[in-house]
Protein backbone atom coordinates (compact mmCIF):
# COMPACT_ATOMS: atom_id res chain seq x y z
CA UNK A 1 0.00 0.00 0.00
CA UNK A 2 1.53 3.56 -1.06
CA UNK A 3 1.00 7.01 0.26
CA UNK A 4 0.44 7.64 3.81
CA UNK A 5 -2.54 5.66 6.21
CA UNK A 6 -5.70 7.55 5.60
CA UNK A 7 -6.42 8.44 9.07
CA UNK A 8 -8.98 11.18 8.41
CA UNK A 9 -11.19 8.58 6.59
CA UNK A 10 -11.60 6.79 9.53
CA UNK A 11 -11.61 9.59 12.22
CA UNK A 12 -14.11 11.37 10.09
CA UNK A 13 -17.82 11.47 11.47
CA UNK A 14 -20.74 10.65 9.58
CA UNK A 15 -21.38 14.73 9.04
CA UNK A 16 -18.03 15.44 7.74
CA UNK A 17 -16.62 17.73 10.25
CA UNK A 18 -13.52 17.32 11.95
CA UNK A 19 -13.74 16.72 15.65
CA UNK A 20 -12.89 19.68 16.39
CA UNK A 21 -15.47 21.33 14.27
CA UNK A 22 -17.23 20.13 17.09
CA UNK A 23 -16.02 20.88 20.03
CA UNK A 24 -17.45 24.68 21.19
CA UNK A 25 -14.80 27.13 20.78
CA UNK A 26 -13.43 28.70 23.71
CA UNK A 27 -15.08 31.58 22.69
CA UNK A 28 -18.64 30.60 22.31
CA UNK A 29 -18.08 28.36 25.64
CA UNK A 30 -16.87 31.64 27.43
CA UNK A 31 -20.27 33.75 26.20
CA UNK A 32 -22.75 30.57 27.37
CA UNK A 33 -20.64 31.30 30.72
CA UNK A 34 -20.87 34.34 30.31
CA UNK A 35 -24.40 34.58 30.35
CA UNK A 36 -25.23 31.82 33.06
CA UNK A 37 -22.95 33.43 35.35
CA UNK A 38 -24.56 37.38 34.99
CA UNK A 39 -28.00 35.37 35.72
CA UNK A 40 -27.13 33.86 38.38
CA UNK A 41 -25.04 36.99 39.90
CA UNK A 42 -28.26 38.68 39.13
CA UNK A 43 -30.66 36.29 41.49
CA UNK A 44 -28.44 36.99 43.91
CA UNK A 45 -27.96 41.11 44.07
CA UNK A 46 -31.19 43.13 45.20
CA UNK A 47 -32.74 44.42 42.14
CA UNK A 48 -32.63 47.94 42.51
CA UNK A 49 -28.67 47.59 43.31
CA UNK A 50 -27.77 45.27 40.08
CA UNK A 51 -29.68 48.09 37.94
CA UNK A 52 -27.85 50.61 39.60
CA UNK A 53 -24.17 49.18 39.75
CA UNK A 54 -23.90 46.03 37.47
CA UNK A 55 -26.77 45.98 34.89
CA UNK A 56 -24.45 46.48 31.53
CA UNK A 57 -21.13 46.70 33.35
CA UNK A 58 -19.98 42.71 34.09
CA UNK A 59 -18.15 40.56 31.51
CA UNK A 60 -16.37 37.70 31.84
CA UNK A 61 -13.60 37.43 29.68
CA UNK A 62 -11.07 35.29 30.49
CA UNK A 63 -12.48 31.21 31.70
CA UNK A 64 -9.53 29.08 32.70
CA UNK A 65 -9.98 25.74 34.83
CA UNK A 66 -8.86 27.18 38.30
CA UNK A 67 -9.30 31.36 37.02
CA UNK A 68 -12.42 33.21 36.11
CA UNK A 69 -11.74 36.59 35.03
CA UNK A 70 -14.53 39.60 34.73
CA UNK A 71 -14.05 42.80 33.28
CA UNK A 72 -15.98 45.97 34.42
CA UNK A 73 -15.42 49.45 32.93
CA UNK A 74 -14.09 51.74 36.32
CA UNK A 75 -13.13 51.61 39.70
CA UNK A 76 -16.05 52.76 41.52
CA UNK A 77 -18.05 49.21 40.44
CA UNK A 78 -14.73 47.19 40.57
CA UNK A 79 -14.88 48.95 44.07
CA UNK A 80 -18.75 48.26 44.71
CA UNK A 81 -18.13 44.03 43.29
CA UNK A 82 -15.12 43.17 45.43
CA UNK A 83 -15.90 45.35 49.04
CA UNK A 84 -19.53 44.13 48.71
CA UNK A 85 -20.72 41.54 46.55
CA UNK A 86 -17.54 39.39 46.22
CA UNK A 87 -19.42 36.60 47.97
CA UNK A 88 -22.28 37.06 45.81
CA UNK A 89 -19.93 36.74 42.42
CA UNK A 90 -18.71 33.26 43.82
CA UNK A 91 -21.85 31.62 44.52
CA UNK A 92 -22.62 32.70 40.76
CA UNK A 93 -19.45 30.99 39.51
CA UNK A 94 -19.82 27.84 41.86
CA UNK A 95 -23.54 27.51 40.49
CA UNK A 96 -22.17 27.76 36.66
CA UNK A 97 -19.53 25.37 37.08
CA UNK A 98 -19.75 23.33 39.99
CA UNK A 99 -16.06 23.74 41.10
CA UNK A 100 -14.55 26.55 42.87
CA UNK A 101 -12.87 29.22 40.79
CA UNK A 102 -10.89 32.07 41.73
CA UNK A 103 -11.82 35.23 41.00
CA UNK A 104 -10.25 38.02 39.41
CA UNK A 105 -11.76 41.63 38.70
CA UNK A 106 -10.17 44.13 36.34
CA UNK A 107 -11.29 47.35 34.96
CA UNK A 108 -11.18 47.79 30.76
CA UNK A 109 -8.81 49.59 29.22
CA UNK A 110 -9.49 53.36 28.80
CA UNK A 111 -8.99 55.25 25.05
CA UNK A 112 -5.43 56.00 26.68
CA UNK A 113 -4.02 53.18 27.40
CA UNK A 114 -2.49 50.67 24.53
CA UNK A 115 -3.81 47.39 24.55
CA UNK A 116 -1.08 45.70 26.76
CA UNK A 117 -2.38 47.45 29.50
CA UNK A 118 -5.38 44.40 29.69
CA UNK A 119 -3.08 41.94 29.34
CA UNK A 120 -0.19 43.10 32.01
CA UNK A 121 -4.00 43.16 34.27
CA UNK A 122 -4.69 39.67 33.31
CA UNK A 123 -1.11 38.65 34.67
CA UNK A 124 -1.56 40.48 38.59
CA UNK A 125 -2.23 38.46 41.66
CA UNK A 126 -5.36 36.63 41.36
CA UNK A 127 -7.91 37.59 44.20
CA UNK A 128 -10.17 34.97 45.85
CA UNK A 129 -12.96 34.79 48.12
CA UNK A 130 -11.15 31.08 49.31
CA UNK A 131 -11.34 30.76 52.89
CA UNK A 132 -8.04 31.05 54.30
CA UNK A 133 -6.46 28.48 56.52
CA UNK A 134 -4.84 29.27 59.59
CA UNK A 135 -1.38 28.00 57.83
CA UNK A 136 -2.09 31.13 55.17
CA UNK A 137 -2.59 33.46 57.79
CA UNK A 138 1.04 32.83 59.25
CA UNK A 139 2.59 34.28 56.50
CA UNK A 140 0.60 37.62 56.23
CA UNK A 141 3.00 40.15 56.54
CA UNK A 142 0.83 42.28 57.97
CA UNK A 143 0.43 39.36 60.68
CA UNK A 144 0.44 41.72 63.54
CA UNK A 145 -0.71 45.04 63.01
CA UNK A 146 -0.18 47.94 65.96
CA UNK A 147 -2.66 50.03 67.56
CA UNK A 148 -2.27 52.63 65.51
CA UNK A 149 -2.64 50.82 62.12
CA UNK A 150 -6.10 49.38 63.09
CA UNK A 151 -6.94 53.15 64.65
CA UNK A 152 -6.01 54.25 61.47
CA UNK A 153 -8.09 51.71 58.93
CA UNK A 154 -11.03 52.87 61.12
CA UNK A 155 -10.25 56.70 61.32
CA UNK A 156 -9.69 56.54 57.22
CA UNK A 157 -13.67 55.71 56.90
CA UNK A 158 -15.17 57.84 58.78
CA UNK A 159 -12.81 60.72 57.23
CA UNK A 160 -13.37 59.73 53.85
CA UNK A 161 -16.99 59.97 54.81
CA UNK A 162 -16.99 63.28 56.20
CA UNK A 163 -15.13 64.76 53.75
CA UNK A 164 -16.19 63.60 50.10
CA UNK A 165 -14.41 65.08 47.23
CA UNK A 166 -16.15 67.39 45.75
CA UNK A 167 -14.17 66.95 42.12
CA UNK A 168 -15.76 65.11 39.43
CA UNK A 169 -19.31 65.50 40.37
CA UNK A 170 -21.31 63.10 38.31
CA UNK A 171 -25.27 61.69 39.06
CA UNK A 172 -25.06 58.91 41.58
CA UNK A 173 -27.00 56.25 41.05
CA UNK A 174 -27.39 55.17 44.40
CA UNK A 175 -28.52 58.67 45.42
CA UNK A 176 -32.49 58.08 45.09
CA UNK A 177 -35.94 59.20 46.25
CA UNK A 178 -37.23 55.84 47.29
CA UNK A 179 -33.73 55.83 49.84
CA UNK A 180 -34.15 59.59 51.59
CA UNK A 181 -35.35 59.58 54.79
CA UNK A 182 -38.07 61.66 55.24
CA UNK A 183 -38.89 63.85 58.45
CA UNK A 184 -40.15 67.35 59.66
CA UNK A 185 -36.92 68.96 59.29
CA UNK A 186 -37.13 67.91 55.04
CA UNK A 187 -40.90 67.18 53.91
CA UNK A 188 -40.92 70.39 52.15
CA UNK A 189 -37.91 69.83 50.30
CA UNK A 190 -38.10 66.59 49.28
CA UNK A 191 -41.92 67.22 48.12
CA UNK A 192 -41.33 69.87 45.88
CA UNK A 193 -37.84 68.28 44.71
CA UNK A 194 -40.06 65.51 43.87
CA UNK A 195 -42.37 67.68 42.39
CA UNK A 196 -39.45 69.31 40.04
CA UNK A 197 -38.40 65.43 39.04
CA UNK A 198 -42.29 64.42 37.87
CA UNK A 199 -42.65 67.72 35.94
CA UNK A 200 -39.50 69.67 34.89
CA UNK A 201 -39.28 72.89 33.18
CA UNK A 202 -41.95 75.80 32.52
CA UNK A 203 -44.61 73.00 32.48
CA UNK A 204 -44.19 71.91 36.51
CA UNK A 205 -44.66 74.26 39.33
CA UNK A 206 -41.24 74.97 40.43
CA UNK A 207 -39.47 75.41 37.59
CA UNK A 208 -36.66 77.39 39.81
CA UNK A 209 -35.89 75.85 43.23
CA UNK A 210 -33.60 76.87 45.43
CA UNK A 211 -32.61 74.61 48.97
CA UNK A 212 -30.34 76.07 51.59
CA UNK A 213 -29.20 74.00 54.71
CA UNK A 214 -25.89 73.14 57.07
CA UNK A 215 -23.76 71.00 55.18
CA UNK A 216 -24.97 67.33 55.87
CA UNK A 217 -28.61 67.58 55.88
CA UNK A 218 -29.36 66.59 52.28
CA UNK A 219 -29.17 68.88 49.84
CA UNK A 220 -27.33 66.97 47.34
CA UNK A 221 -28.50 63.91 47.87
CA UNK A 222 -31.83 65.66 46.58
CA UNK A 223 -30.34 66.89 43.70
CA UNK A 224 -28.93 63.76 43.02
CA UNK A 225 -32.19 61.97 43.42
CA UNK A 226 -33.80 64.40 40.98
CA UNK A 227 -31.68 63.96 38.34
CA UNK A 228 -31.06 60.30 38.70
CA UNK A 229 -35.84 60.25 38.27
CA UNK A 230 -35.40 63.24 35.38
CA UNK A 231 -33.04 61.22 33.43
CA UNK A 232 -35.61 58.24 33.92
CA UNK A 233 -38.43 59.73 32.98
CA UNK A 234 -37.04 62.55 30.41
CA UNK A 235 -34.28 60.55 28.95
CA UNK A 236 -34.22 62.79 26.45
CA UNK A 237 -33.54 65.88 28.34
CA UNK A 238 -29.66 67.46 28.82
CA UNK A 239 -28.84 67.24 32.39
CA UNK A 240 -25.98 69.53 33.88
CA UNK A 241 -25.27 68.45 37.30
CA UNK A 242 -22.10 71.01 38.95
CA UNK A 243 -20.40 72.11 41.69
CA UNK A 244 -20.13 76.09 41.79
CA UNK A 245 -16.11 75.88 41.77
CA UNK A 246 -16.15 73.68 38.54
CA UNK A 247 -18.81 75.96 36.79
CA UNK A 248 -15.98 78.67 37.42
CA UNK A 249 -13.21 76.81 36.79
CA UNK A 250 -14.81 76.03 33.52
CA UNK A 251 -15.24 79.74 33.04
CA UNK A 252 -11.46 80.07 33.61
CA UNK A 253 -10.73 78.08 31.15
CA UNK A 254 -12.65 78.96 28.31
CA UNK A 255 -11.36 82.45 28.90
CA UNK A 256 -8.13 81.40 28.76
CA UNK A 257 -8.65 80.16 25.48
CA UNK A 258 -10.37 83.15 24.22
CA UNK A 259 -13.40 81.43 23.77
CA UNK A 260 -15.92 82.48 26.54
CA UNK A 261 -18.90 82.60 23.96
CA UNK A 262 -18.43 79.03 23.67
CA UNK A 263 -18.79 78.62 27.47
CA UNK A 264 -21.79 80.57 27.31
CA UNK A 265 -23.81 78.55 24.24
CA UNK A 266 -22.93 75.34 25.77
CA UNK A 267 -25.31 76.49 29.02
CA UNK A 268 -27.83 79.15 27.36
CA UNK A 269 -28.24 76.25 24.14
CA UNK A 270 -27.61 72.54 25.05
CA UNK A 271 -28.77 72.38 28.81
CA UNK A 272 -32.29 71.67 29.88
CA UNK A 273 -32.15 70.92 33.39
CA UNK A 274 -29.16 73.13 35.07
CA UNK A 275 -28.24 72.03 38.90
CA UNK A 276 -25.73 73.43 40.62
CA UNK A 277 -24.44 72.64 43.89
CA UNK A 278 -23.03 74.99 46.58
CA UNK A 279 -24.11 78.30 44.78
CA UNK A 280 -22.62 80.57 47.01
CA UNK A 281 -19.61 79.50 46.28
CA UNK A 282 -19.42 82.39 43.45
CA UNK A 283 -19.43 85.05 46.06
CA UNK A 284 -17.03 87.80 45.72
CA UNK A 285 -16.35 86.35 42.26
CA UNK A 286 -17.39 89.47 39.88
CA UNK A 287 -16.91 87.65 36.38
CA UNK A 288 -18.48 84.25 37.17
CA UNK A 289 -21.86 85.89 38.52
CA UNK A 290 -21.88 87.73 35.43
CA UNK A 291 -21.91 84.87 33.41
CA UNK A 292 -24.27 83.28 35.47
CA UNK A 293 -26.57 86.29 35.67
CA UNK A 294 -26.82 85.92 31.74
CA UNK A 295 -27.50 82.19 31.29
CA UNK A 296 -29.91 82.39 34.00
CA UNK A 297 -31.78 84.71 32.13
CA UNK A 298 -30.98 82.83 28.72
CA UNK A 299 -32.82 79.27 30.21
CA UNK A 300 -35.07 80.93 32.22
CA UNK A 301 -36.89 82.00 29.59
CA UNK A 302 -36.27 79.38 27.67
CA UNK A 303 -38.81 77.68 30.23
CA UNK A 304 -35.93 75.29 31.03
CA UNK A 305 -35.32 73.70 34.94
CA UNK A 306 -33.08 75.30 37.59
CA UNK A 307 -32.33 73.92 40.44
CA UNK A 308 -29.73 75.36 43.26
CA UNK A 309 -28.01 74.33 46.77
CA UNK A 310 -25.79 76.41 49.17
CA UNK A 311 -25.04 76.73 52.90
CA UNK A 312 -27.50 79.84 52.91
CA UNK A 313 -30.45 81.74 51.74
CA UNK A 314 -29.93 84.08 48.93
CA UNK A 315 -30.09 87.28 50.82
CA UNK A 316 -27.75 85.97 53.56
CA UNK A 317 -24.69 85.44 51.24
CA UNK A 318 -22.20 88.35 51.23
CA UNK A 319 -20.25 89.50 48.35
CA UNK A 320 -23.36 88.52 45.61
CA UNK A 321 -24.69 91.30 43.18
CA UNK A 322 -28.67 91.98 44.12
CA UNK A 323 -29.35 90.97 40.47
CA UNK A 324 -27.63 87.27 41.36
CA UNK A 325 -29.51 87.36 44.43
CA UNK A 326 -32.97 88.44 43.06
CA UNK A 327 -32.84 85.60 40.21
CA UNK A 328 -31.95 82.66 42.79
CA UNK A 329 -34.97 83.88 44.92
CA UNK A 330 -37.45 83.90 41.47
CA UNK A 331 -38.26 80.83 42.91
CA UNK A 332 -39.14 78.21 45.42
CA UNK A 333 -36.55 78.68 48.35
CA UNK A 334 -36.64 75.76 51.03
CA UNK A 335 -34.94 75.13 54.05
CA UNK A 336 -33.79 71.98 55.34
CA UNK A 337 -33.27 71.69 59.32
CA UNK A 338 -31.83 69.69 61.37
CA UNK A 339 -33.48 66.34 61.70
CA UNK A 340 -35.40 65.42 64.93
CA UNK A 341 -35.29 62.22 67.06
CA UNK A 342 -37.35 60.01 64.67
CA UNK A 343 -35.75 60.87 61.87
CA UNK A 344 -32.45 60.53 63.33
CA UNK A 345 -33.31 57.27 64.50
CA UNK A 346 -34.73 56.43 60.82
CA UNK A 347 -31.54 57.17 59.42
CA UNK A 348 -29.25 55.01 61.63
CA UNK A 349 -31.53 52.37 61.49
CA UNK A 350 -31.38 52.64 57.45
CA UNK A 351 -27.73 52.98 57.48
CA UNK A 352 -27.23 50.10 60.07
CA UNK A 353 -28.90 47.82 57.65
CA UNK A 354 -26.75 49.32 54.17
CA UNK A 355 -23.68 48.38 56.26
CA UNK A 356 -25.19 44.98 57.17
CA UNK A 357 -24.00 46.00 61.48
CA UNK A 358 -26.16 44.60 63.83
CA UNK A 359 -27.32 47.47 66.54
CA UNK A 360 -29.39 46.85 69.57
CA UNK A 361 -31.84 49.65 70.51
CA UNK A 362 -30.02 51.16 72.89
CA UNK A 363 -27.27 51.47 70.82
CA UNK A 364 -29.32 53.45 67.98
CA UNK A 365 -30.91 55.45 70.28
CA UNK A 366 -27.81 56.68 72.54
CA UNK A 367 -26.29 57.69 68.80
CA UNK A 368 -29.27 59.49 68.11
CA UNK A 369 -29.80 61.33 70.85
CA UNK A 370 -25.70 62.31 71.21
CA UNK A 371 -24.98 63.45 67.27
CA UNK A 372 -27.57 66.12 66.44
CA UNK A 373 -25.86 67.76 64.35
CA UNK A 374 -26.22 66.45 60.73
CA UNK A 375 -27.29 63.50 58.59
CA UNK A 376 -23.50 63.32 57.27
CA UNK A 377 -21.82 62.91 60.93
CA UNK A 378 -25.04 60.45 62.06
CA UNK A 379 -23.80 58.00 59.09
CA UNK A 380 -20.28 59.10 59.43
CA UNK A 381 -21.06 57.51 63.24
CA UNK A 382 -22.23 54.19 62.30
CA UNK A 383 -19.10 53.87 59.79
CA UNK A 384 -16.49 54.09 62.43
CA UNK A 385 -18.24 51.70 64.32
CA UNK A 386 -19.16 49.46 61.36
CA UNK A 387 -15.21 49.11 60.94
CA UNK A 388 -14.12 48.76 64.48
CA UNK A 389 -16.48 45.99 64.49
CA UNK A 390 -14.77 44.94 61.47
CA UNK A 391 -10.99 45.06 62.66
CA UNK A 392 -11.93 44.16 66.30
CA UNK A 393 -14.49 41.39 65.03
CA UNK A 394 -16.72 42.17 67.70
CA UNK A 395 -20.32 43.10 68.33
CA UNK A 396 -21.20 47.12 69.12
CA UNK A 397 -22.87 47.62 72.56
CA UNK A 398 -23.50 50.84 74.37
CA UNK A 399 -19.78 51.26 76.19
CA UNK A 400 -18.21 50.78 72.44
CA UNK A 401 -20.20 53.51 71.03
CA UNK A 402 -19.24 55.79 74.20
CA UNK A 403 -15.72 55.41 73.67
CA UNK A 404 -15.16 55.52 69.66
CA UNK A 405 -17.87 58.49 69.79
CA UNK A 406 -16.18 60.15 72.30
CA UNK A 407 -19.81 60.40 74.55
CA UNK A 408 -19.94 61.23 77.99
CA UNK A 409 -21.78 59.61 80.56
CA UNK A 410 -23.49 62.56 81.82
CA UNK A 411 -26.08 61.09 84.30
CA UNK A 412 -26.27 65.04 84.98
CA UNK A 413 -28.06 66.06 81.59
CA UNK A 414 -31.02 67.80 81.89
CA UNK A 415 -34.07 66.05 82.03
CA UNK A 416 -36.88 66.65 79.92
CA UNK A 417 -39.36 68.04 81.66
CA UNK A 418 -43.27 69.72 81.11
CA UNK A 419 -41.23 72.79 82.93
CA UNK A 420 -38.56 72.71 80.65
CA UNK A 421 -40.41 72.55 77.66
CA UNK A 422 -42.36 75.21 78.41
CA UNK A 423 -39.64 77.78 79.27
CA UNK A 424 -37.90 76.63 76.29
CA UNK A 425 -41.09 77.40 74.70
CA UNK A 426 -41.71 80.50 75.79
CA UNK A 427 -38.05 81.55 75.49
CA UNK A 428 -38.47 80.76 71.90
CA UNK A 429 -41.71 82.72 70.80
CA UNK A 430 -41.04 85.60 73.32
CA UNK A 431 -43.92 85.04 75.94
CA UNK A 432 -43.83 85.26 79.54
CA UNK A 433 -44.03 81.80 80.85
CA UNK A 434 -46.82 82.67 83.16
CA UNK A 435 -48.86 83.94 80.37
CA UNK A 436 -48.18 80.55 78.23
CA UNK A 437 -49.66 78.64 81.44
CA UNK A 438 -52.92 80.87 81.53
CA UNK A 439 -56.28 80.68 80.18
CA UNK A 440 -55.02 83.79 77.77
CA UNK A 441 -56.78 82.73 74.48
CA UNK A 442 -55.04 85.63 72.87
CA UNK A 443 -54.04 83.90 69.42
CA UNK A 444 -50.26 84.33 69.52
CA UNK A 445 -50.32 82.86 73.17
CA UNK A 446 -52.74 79.76 72.03
CA UNK A 447 -50.06 78.94 69.44
CA UNK A 448 -47.25 79.04 71.32
CA UNK A 449 -49.02 76.88 73.94
CA UNK A 450 -50.21 74.46 71.58
CA UNK A 451 -47.07 74.00 70.45
CA UNK A 452 -45.76 73.43 74.07
CA UNK A 453 -48.20 70.30 74.54
CA UNK A 454 -47.70 68.98 71.09
CA UNK A 455 -43.98 68.56 72.50
CA UNK A 456 -45.10 67.74 75.57
CA UNK A 457 -46.43 64.48 74.61
CA UNK A 458 -43.88 64.00 71.60
CA UNK A 459 -40.98 64.38 73.51
CA UNK A 460 -41.60 63.03 77.11
CA UNK A 461 -45.07 61.57 76.96
CA UNK A 462 -46.68 63.44 79.47
CA UNK A 463 -50.67 62.57 80.00
CA UNK A 464 -53.36 64.58 78.74
CA UNK A 465 -54.46 65.21 82.58
CA UNK A 466 -50.40 66.16 83.68
CA UNK A 467 -50.35 68.37 80.77
CA UNK A 468 -53.88 70.02 81.62
CA UNK A 469 -53.06 70.36 84.92
CA UNK A 470 -49.84 71.84 84.40
CA UNK A 471 -51.13 74.63 81.94
CA UNK A 472 -54.63 76.16 83.90
CA UNK A 473 -56.12 73.10 84.63
CA UNK A 474 -57.23 72.24 81.35
CA UNK A 475 -59.05 69.35 80.29
CA UNK A 476 -58.14 66.39 78.38
CA UNK A 477 -60.30 67.31 75.32
CA UNK A 478 -58.48 70.69 74.96
CA UNK A 479 -54.98 68.60 75.30
CA UNK A 480 -55.73 66.31 72.72
CA UNK A 481 -57.34 69.18 70.29
CA UNK A 482 -54.19 71.31 70.72
CA UNK A 483 -51.95 68.24 69.87
CA UNK A 484 -53.82 67.18 67.11
CA UNK A 485 -54.14 70.91 65.61
CA UNK A 486 -50.56 71.02 65.73
CA UNK A 487 -49.86 67.51 64.41
CA UNK A 488 -52.27 68.80 60.79
CA UNK A 489 -50.68 71.99 60.12
CA UNK A 490 -47.45 70.60 60.82
CA UNK A 491 -47.75 68.80 57.16
CA UNK A 492 -48.42 72.02 55.45
CA UNK A 493 -46.81 74.51 57.47
CA UNK A 494 -43.14 75.38 57.30
CA UNK A 495 -42.69 77.94 59.25
CA UNK A 496 -44.22 76.11 61.98
CA UNK A 497 -41.87 73.24 61.45
CA UNK A 498 -38.89 75.08 61.72
CA UNK A 499 -40.40 76.67 65.29
CA UNK A 500 -41.17 72.72 66.60
CA UNK A 501 -37.50 71.74 65.73
CA UNK A 502 -35.59 74.94 66.68
CA UNK A 503 -37.17 74.21 70.01
CA UNK A 504 -37.04 70.76 70.19
CA UNK A 505 -33.10 70.97 69.11
CA UNK A 506 -32.96 73.89 72.14
CA UNK A 507 -33.84 71.13 73.93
Amino acid sequence: MSGPFPFDHFLKPKNSKKINDLLPSKHSQCVDNDLDIIENFKQNVPPKKYKALFEGNLKLIKDEPDTIVFEVPNESTKSALEDKFIDELQEACFDTFQVNKKIQIICSKSKNNPKEDINSLLTRPIQTNEKKSVRDHKFKLDLDPTADDLKSKIESKYINHMNPDPQELVIDNLKRFENFIIGASNQLAFATAQAVAQTPGKNGKYPSLYLHSNSGLGKTHLLHAVANQIKENYPQLVICLITARDFMNEMISYIQKNNISEFRKKYSEKVDVLMIDDIHEIHSKQGTQNEFFHIFNELHNKGKQLIFTSDKAPKEIEGLEERVKTRLQWGLVVDIQRPDIETRIAILKGKAQELDLYCTEDVINLIATSVKSSIRELEGSLIRLSAYADVMDIEIDTEIVREQLNIQDNSNVKQITLESIAKTTSQHFKIPLPDLRSKSRNKEIAYARHVAIYLSRKLIRATQQDIGRYYGGRDHTSIIHAEKKVQELLKTDSTLSRNVLEIENAL
